[in-house]
Order: C-alpha cells, then structure tokens, then sequence
C-alpha cells in the first residue's frame, strides 16, 4: 500500500453537508486516500457527533436548513474539547464578506464549491499537518519551563525544529518566500547585537537570552497567515480593499494561536512569539496595524521584527513585485525612520548593513 494512504490511516474527517451527493463525493475521495470518515446531514449532527468523539478536521457547509454553518463553527469553539480541531468550510458562496465571516467564526480555509478533488485533498492534508504539528507544540511546551529553566540554549533540538518546522510549512504555501525564515532569523540576532552594543541606558534589557529568544520565536511572525485564502494570499495582482481587511487579520490569527498555548504553558519563548505576530505590521508613528501602536507602545522584539522583515521583503520577489538592490532598500529604510521604524533600530541597521548585505547574499533563494 502506497505510504501516504498509510499515514492518513486512522485520521478521523467528519463532512456536514445536507446535499447527499456532496456527502457522497466527499466520503468517497477521502476514503480512498485512506481517511476514516464521518458523513452527516446537519448541523445539529455534526455538533452531537463531534461532541461524542471528537474528529480530527471538519469540512463543514454553510448553508444548511436547521442550523447554518457559522452557527455551527461558532458553537464548535466555544466547547473546551472541540475548539482546536480545524474547520475547513466548503460552500458555494462566493462573496468576500461571506469569506470573511467564515474566518472570524473560527474556520481555517475556505473552498467555494464546485470544488475540485485535488483541492480538497491539498488542504486536507496540509491542515491534518498543522493540527498535528500545534500538538506537538503543545506537548513541547508543557514540558517546556522545567527543560529549559527559563534558560532558551537548554531547549531542545527537537523542539526547536518542530517550533521552525510549523511556521515553515505555513510558508510554504508561496512558493516564492524561500528562505526568508532562515534571513530572517540571522538578521534578527546580528541586528539586535548590534542594537545592544549601540544602546547605553537600555543595552542591559537585551540580554543573551533575549537575542536568543527572537532568534527562535522569529520564524513565527507570519503563522497566522495559515488561516488566508490563496485565492488573497497567492493573488498576483493589488488586492481589493476587502482582501486587504482580510489580509490585516493574519497578525491577530497567529497571536492568539500562540496565545491559546502560552496560557497553558506559558514561557518566554511563546511570550515574544506572540509579541511578534501580533505586533510586527505596527508602525513607529502609529499608522500600522492591527492596534495602531505608536513609538515605545510597540514591543521591542516587534520593532526588530518589523525592519528585518521589511529589508528582506524589499529585497525579494514576488508575483506582484520585482526584488530591489540591497542599496535601495537602506534608503527606503533611511527615510522611513521615525515613520515607519524605531530610530535606533534604524541607526543600528545602517551600522551593520554591510553584513546583512553579505547574510543575506550567502542565503539567497
């Protein structure tokens, strides 16, 4: 038997659509890639069903006669035991705000039907993968405070490489983003060195163990980008004022995923984790988002955050950019000091730009 069908065996999908011939499809497609699957009619079922054994994913239509599926999902993360499992909906409403209320309920992906199988069985997987992996997470972490005795060099490899493989395969949904997480990660901790040896009242807040913290927590910065359509993440054009309203959600989505296992297990790694997701879009003056904090408001390993990813950004390619020199790049971030950036984090980066330059040519896509 093929692998993959192997490692689907006994992951448990409950579909809630009221067109039979839907249910069908989908009972059908996953089986054969080896799923144990639930199909049931209505929303009342689906709740009674993934009350009595919870699944591992949910597909889940909107529009049903007893109870709709918003109604459905927002019930679903009020429970204690049901509120983490994923919900992917599935409907043939097209609208951007029906979109948009789909995520705000607490779903994680979004297909308009008629939808195509290998769609379907794409995302399937690739959330099957997150859910497994925030598990993981979660065990990692509870077991966390005691390992490293507040200490981030006494984390564990394994940790560690789980925390960095979560955020990587979150950004492996744009195929151009390549190794922006490792710059990203090397920028942070030769910036913030640099920011340390260049401050004088306030060097003594960055510690070794800070700089090490934001080296680890940093690739998380855009994790809440998972919960974003492609048909708006992936778009080559400029998104409309809509699509942009749902981009902005992505720094909220991620902190509170990270915050759900800080109160738990709380440690300083998830701490700054959350700072930066939440935090890294703010602005200096107060023009960001999503809060509008403004100068000092800002945390300061968001305000790290922000330039590091910025350079990199203006450095790269996208769909809908070319990449810019290195050399406009420093300008850009010359003139948006006091505006976009920290002044100091600013100063410190024009400082060291020479080898950020050489990082991040070394680690080029």
């Amino acid at each position: 038997m093929d692998e993959s069908i192997l490692s689907n065996t006994r992951r448990d999908i409950l579909i809630v659509d009221d067109v039979p011939e839907n249910l069908q499809i989908l009972a059908l497609m996953l089986k054969d890639q080896g799923y144990s699957v639930r199909p049931v009619s209505s929303g009342r079922m689906a709740l009674k069903t993934a009350k009595a054994n919870p699944p591992d994913l949910i597909l889940l239509d909107i529009t049903m006669p007893d109870m709709n599926g918003y109604e459905v999902c927002e019930i679903m993360k009020q429970d204690v035991v049901l509120k983490d499992i994923p919900v992917i909906f599935i409907s043939a409403l097209a609208d951007t705000g029906d979109k948009l209320r789909a995520f705000e309920t607490g779903g994680v992906d979004y297909i308009t039907k008629p939808f195509k199988i290998q769609e379907i069985q794409a995302r399937v997987a690739t959330h099957l993968k997150l859910r497994q992996m925030q598990k993981e997470l979660e065990n990692y972490s509870r077991n966390l405070e005691a390992m490293v005795q507040t200490q981030v060099k006494q984390i564990s490899d394994a940790q560690l490489a789980t925390i960095f493989a979560l955020a990587k395969l979150a950004e492996s949904r744009d195929d151009e983003t390549g190794k922006h997480l490792e710059r990203v990660q090397k920028m942070c901790r030769l910036l913030t060195t640099q920011l340390k040896q260049e401050l004088s009242s306030d060097a003594e807040l960055i510690t070794e163990s800070f700089i090490e913290m934001l080296y680890h927590a940093s690739p998380l910065h855009d994790i809440g980008k998972v919960g974003i359509s492609d048909l708006i993440l992936l778009k080559p054009g400029k998104l409309t004022e809509a699509e942009f309203k749902i981009i902005k959600t992505h720094p909220v989505i991620g902190a509170e995923t990270l915050a759900a296992v800080y109160r738990e297990h709380p440690n300083e790694l998830l701490k700054i984790g959350i700072e930066i997701a939440r935090y890294h879009h703010e602005r200096w003056d107060g023009s960001g988002y999503p809060e509008g904090l403004a100068a000092e408001q800002i945390p300061l390993s968001a305000r790290i955050m922000a330039l590091v990813d910025a350079y990199d950004a203006i450095c790269s390619k996208r769909v809908y950019k070319e990449a810019l020199s290195h050399e406009a790049a420093c300008q850009i971030i010359r003139q948006d000091s006091g505006k976009h950036f920290d002044p100091q984090i600013v100063a410190a980066f024009l400082n060291a730009e020479q080898q950020i330059n050489l990082l991040r040519q070394q680690l080029q896509d």
